[in-house]
């Protein structure tokens, strides 16, 4: 059972049809917007919902910010990498997948799925151990993007990078130490684009099992991006690289 936190969280959850056990939603809470849009959804899906008081809430919430609804659903699941390439296959278009090598803080991964999401990424590749995983908060920061990327933990990230070269897809790691400005890569590729952890980078295995090291110009004092906005800078420069290809 995992516990869905905030508005859009649960409206996104009901509309991919996760099963869900019931909703706690604060009756003081304005019941229009997105909270009537929650009352409506979960009554045509027949889930149920409870109007509680705020206390009941805030004793439920692992966010401490659950905006007044909470939802108990079925843990979201993983898949497996051949499910990822399947997926690809599918849509018809150059593979493109996310790798997290060592992703900690549950906000920056939500923040990462939730523009996944948006630049239509395939599918996100996080590490079983010492990374986070889709807990309630990362859940939460994803705004509901968690219910339409699909996440696939593996055990060992350098060997995932094996495997995803081994069905041709090219391999390139962020690193401020890269050799090539990350806009020069040909991301009409099929592409899968490795991000280190939070103040550790890539780690040397994952770093030698890439086929390429890019970075990203820093032109200020700060040398460095947070892992969530350097991803997303990637993310949009393949999203561009692709829209031109099509124009």
């Amino acid at each position: 059972m995992q516990i869905i936190e905030g508005r859009n969280p649960v409206i996104e959850a009901l509309r991919a049809g996760r099963p869900i056990s019931k909703i706690l939603v604060d009756r003081n809470v304005q019941l229009h917007g997105a909270a009537a849009q929650i009352l409506q959804s979960a009554k045509s899906r027949g889930v149920m919902v409870e109007l509680v008081d705020k206390q009941t809430i805030d004793r439920q919430s692992v966010t401490g910010s659950s905006q007044g609804v909470i939802a108990f659903a079925s843990a979201k699941d993983y898949v497996s990498l051949d499910d990822l390439f399947s997926l690809s296959r599918e849509k018809w278009e150059p593979a493109l997948y996310l790798v997290l090598d060592g992703i900690e803080d549950p906000h920056n991964l939500g923040a990462i799925l939730r523009t996944a999401e948006a630049t239509g990424v395939h599918g996100v590749v996080i590490r079983e151990r010492r990374a986070v995983g889709l807990t309630p908060a990362a859940v939460k920061a994803s705004a509901g993007a968690v219910e339409y990327v699909p996440v696939a933990k593996v055990t060992n990230i350098s060997q995932a990078i094996i495997t995803l070269k081994k069905y041709n897809i090219w391999v390139t790691g962020i690193d401020m130490a890269g050799g090539q400005d990350y806009s020069q890569v040909d991301f009409n590729l099929p592409t899968a684009i490795v991000i280190g952890g939070e103040g550790k980078g890539l780690s040397d295995l994952a770093r030698k099992r890439c086929d390429s090291i890019a970075s990203i110009p820093m032109k200020g004092k700060i040398s460095s991006l947070n892992a969530s906005v350097a991803a997303a800078v990637v993310m949009y420069e393949v999203l561009r690289q692709r829209a031109l290809k099509k124009a």
